[in-house]
């Protein structure tokens, strides 16, 4: 199987953390890259290259994804939040560019209302947003409608992973967000194969992902706190959002940045929830100019 772009490595933070340092320019912007539920390091194996001749980049596994097993830790949103701003403090060590996709940009954006100090910009790709008047797709509703109860949720995960092959798994999930898995380079699905099939602790990455799950749910049930954090962000914010998200409608982002009047939006036709690896040489080119447009520039102190 090809190698994946980047170095990777486990470090501790609180329990095991994996990443992958992709490396980059190192007068540019630190850009840290954050998957969404059910995601990896390697939702971003195409955008990452195209953003390291103007950046310095890196993605982490949370804590339940990926390849970082999560012992005993809780995955919630929050717990989240503080293991990236470890992340941010311990490994980057200087103010970032964070890029969230989905739950990702969920926890990003509340890293960024918490920490204002260590977020320099903010990219929030199709992140989960509460609101929009259109109505989820059906599927996506009962599927996570299912999660949501407690006992159904862990039997749902069990009975698709005795029944589904990885590789069934990994098209079925590419497919519900959007993603022709053929239209990928073979080696993203394999690497995304192989993730599963190496699992250690497959019981404690169900928990992990059952908790995320609800504890979003929880936070889009009743987001006051979720709005707050948008009013306190004080970074530049680029919200981009693809117009035929099967799981985060396109009208919840519509209404998103009329409320935030001050961030930069931008939708992209006929793209759906992981824009990453649909169209990566366009987000790339969006995500560089904007930052050249808000003058997000290389640290001083890495030079």
């Amino acid at each position: 199987m090809e190698q994946a772009p980047g170095t990777s490595r486990t470090i501790d933070l609180g329990g095991p953390v994996h990443l992958v340092d992709y490396g980059g320019a190192d007068d540019g912007p630190a850009v840290v890259l954050v998957h969404g539920l059910g995601g990896s390091h390697g939702n971003w194996d195409l955008l990452a290259p195209l953003l390291t001749p103007s950046a310095r980049v890196w993605a982490l596994d949370l804590p339940g994804f990926g390849r970082s097993e999560p012992g005993e830790r809780r995955a919630t949103v929050q717990a989240n939040v503080g293991v990236l701003q470890r992340f941010l403090r311990e490994v980057v060590g200087e103010p970032v560019v964070l890029v969230g996709n989905s739950m990702g940009g969920m926890i990003s954006l509340f890293t960024a209302a918490a920490a204002p100090d260590a977020v320099r910009a903010l990219v929030l790709l199709d992140p989960a947003l509460p609101g929009g008047r259109r109505r989820l797709d059906p599927l996506v509703a009962a599927t996570f409608a299912l999660y949501a109860v407690p006992g159904i949720g862990e039997r749902v995960l069990s009975l698709r992973r005795s029944r589904q092959t990885p590789l069934t798994r990994v098209r079925t999930m590419l497919q519900l967000v959007g993603v022709d898995p053929d239209t990928l380079p073979a080696p993203v699905v394999d690497r995304a194969v192989t993730l599963l099939e190496q699992r250690g602790d497959v019981a404690g990455m169900d928990r992990a992902f059952l908790t995320a799950a609800r504890s979003l749910l929880r936070i889009l049930l009743d987001p006051r706190r979720y709005r707050a954090a948008m009013a306190r962000v004080t970074a530049p914010v680029l919200l981009v959002q693809g117009d035929v998200d099967r799981l985060v409608p396109v009208g919840a982002a519509r209404e998103t940045a009329r409320q935030n009047p001050g961030w930069r939006y931008e939708e992209l036709a006929g793209v759906g929830h992981v824009p990453q690896l649909q169209v990566p040489d366009r987000l790339a080119g969006l995500v560089l100019a904007w930052l050249d447009e808000v003058a997000v520039s290389g640290s001083a102190a890495r030079s």
